[in-house]
């Protein structure tokens, strides 16, 4: 049966991917906007919560790739209609990738105060990071799990379950920040930072207890571990390790952008945690587009459906250009009043303000390279998107930023690195796909 790539079956797949998308960097903007108004070191703990994070969210992003891998390998299978070939897989790639998460669990936990001097965190700020840190770090294993489940069901060309969960985790993180950080009178002790971290874990925990349930009950895919080990494992294993190597690449940039934000200071460090967020927000709000054309990219491809591919990618740029102007007007619009729903710190907000217009003009950017991204990982051409964000991180993000940095623009260097980095990164993958996928469809 041909595929459809309707506005309704695009949106069908993309409107609950975007929900969940915006319910994941939510966990992270909870922490920020309510530990930046606590009443002891709000500006302390606001940075500690962008330096722990910018670590964590490498963690997941490194290893939480086996959603694009498990996706991408069930998706073309379900193209191909032989997914009764693929049961085994599910379940063997689930234990590798938890494997894998207690085992960084273990390594990391004890060098905290190490890892994040190295991010040139200092004194109090320190203090709080491996506080924080040493708490949050838990929820990891269970994050990995559930990124495991969402492949599984994204290859299934289902984003309604994986949207069910995100929205769970979200709201209950929301509900305990609140209580765990202020505290409620009688009840329960204000536990300012340590009660954020609380918070993220219980959700986190929460989020695979769900992602379990509906897994079992609603596919028929078995958690149950086999042997031998399916085919596909070494495919998705070198998936992962091309993916392993890219993100690593990605998070080196995250890794300078963070160290010289907490150079500058705690005001500077605080401001770009905030604005790297909301940039996150905006980047997974456009991602309901990116996890359509990597669930439909995989399944056309499988199908050897080329010329669908090719009208796929016009249609998602479009949809996905659109959403990034409208992120951009609703910001300009509400421009004043959002840095102050993150803090009331006049030097954090002078700051922010200083650099929130890149951040805001990067959005329709963004949302043409993260589509492109999604189907090229949908297609399992994971070497390439490997090859391309080295040299984008290597020759351009960093090359701009000291460049800048040297100019003394401190965060506007920053943020015209990523704006730069984001261009070098969706260039070539356009070119790419129409190169290689244009003169298929015309034959």
């Amino acid at each position: 049966m041909k595929t459809s790539i309707s506005f309704t079956s695009i949106h069908k797949l993309a409107i609950p991917a975007l929900i969940a998308g915006v319910a994941e960097p939510l966990l992270s903007i909870t922490d920020t906007a309510i530990i930046g108004h606590i009443d002891i070191n709000a500006t302390e703990s606001l940075a500690a919560v962008g330096i722990v994070g910018a670590f964590i969210s490498m963690l997941v992003w490194v290893f939480g790739q086996i959603r694009s891998a498990i996706s991408s390998i069930i998706s073309q299978y379900v193209g191909a209609n032989k997914l009764d070939e693929i049961h085994t897989l599910p379940a063997q790639a689930i234990t590798i990738i938890v494997a894998a998460s207690l085992l960084i669990l273990a390594i990391s936990y004890p060098f905290a105060s190490q890892i994040f001097q190295f991010y040139n965190a200092s004194g109090v700020v320190l203090e709080y990071c491996i506080l924080y840190f040493k708490i949050r770090i838990f929820g990891f294993p269970f994050s990995l799990f559930v990124f495991a489940v969402f492949g599984i069901f994204r290859g299934l060309q289902n984003t309604y379950y994986p949207m069910i969960i995100a929205i769970c985790g979200a709201l209950l993180n929301i509900v305990l920040d609140v209580a765990f950080v202020y505290g409620i009178e009688g009840f329960i002790p204000a536990m300012n930072i340590e009660g954020a971290a609380y918070a993220s874990v219980i959700a986190q925990m929460m989020m695979a207890i769900i992602a379990f349930i509906l897994l079992i009950k609603k596919t028929n895919i078995s958690l149950k571990i086999s042997l031998p080990l399916h085919k596909e494992i070494p495919t998705l294993l070198n998936m992962i390790g091309n993916l392993f190597v890219r993100t690593i690449a990605l998070n080196t940039a995250l890794y300078f952008a963070t160290a010289f934000a907490t150079d500058y200071g705690k005001e500077y460090i605080a401001a770009y945690t905030i604005g790297l967020n909301l940039w996150l927000l905006g980047a997974f709000m456009i991602d309901g587009f990116s996890s359509a054309g990597n669930i439909l990219s995989g399944k056309l491809l499988g199908a050897k459906d080329y010329k669908t591919l090719v009208d796929l990618s016009k249609k998602l740029t479009k949809y996905g250009f659109f959403m990034g102007v409208i992120i951009v007007a609703f910001s300009f619009l509400f421009y004043d009043s959002i840095g102050l729903f993150f803090t009331k710190d006049a030097l954090v907000l002078k700051q922010f303000y200083n650099v929130f217009w890149i951040v805001i003009l990067t959005q329709p950017i963004s949302a043409i390279t993260f589509i492109f991204d999604g189907m090229f990982k949908g297609m399992g051409e994971m070497k390439y998107l490997r090859n391309v964000l080295i040299l984008s991180t290597g020759f351009v993000f960093i090359p701009t930023l000291f460049f800048f940095d040297w100019l003394d623009f401190k965060l506007v260097a920053i943020w015209i690195a990523f704006t730069f980095w984001m261009l070098a990164r969706g260039i070539p993958l356009i070119i790419k796909f129409r190169n290689k996928f244009i003169p298929l469809a015309n034959e």
